[in-house]
């Protein structure tokens, strides 16, 4: 019987869980390298390079930078703020993408 509570949040929970779009770090680039989200919603980046650690770095909003990612690592940030989230790899910072977030 006391399970019955358990079974339900476990279900809650799943039903809630807000989506996550990916974005893969693969070839020195982000793909896709423009990624369309609603707000509330998060982006998860995962590094599929073999040897090589990339960061992500938002240059408007004061530097904010991922920890360093190396290979199979992810790092996932939520968006609040409807706008567009230019950024870039901290260590090859021609490695350009950008988060648009809608209503």
């Amino acid at each position: 019987m006391k399970r019955a509570p358990l079974l339900l949040a476990l279900f809650s929970f799943s039903v809630w869980a807000e989506p996550v779009a990916e974005v893969r770090i693969e070839g020195y680039r982000y793909l896709p390298a423009e990624i369309t989200i609603k707000a509330g919603e998060s982006v998860r980046w995962i590094n599929h390079e073999k040897r090589t650690s990339h960061s992500i770095v938002f240059p408007a909003e004061g530097g904010l930078e991922s920890e360093r990612l190396f290979p199979l690592e992810s790092w996932q940030r939520r968006f609040e703020r409807p706008g567009r989230y230019d950024y870039h790899c901290g260590p090859h910072p021609e490695m350009k993408g950008v988060v648009v977030v809608g209503e």
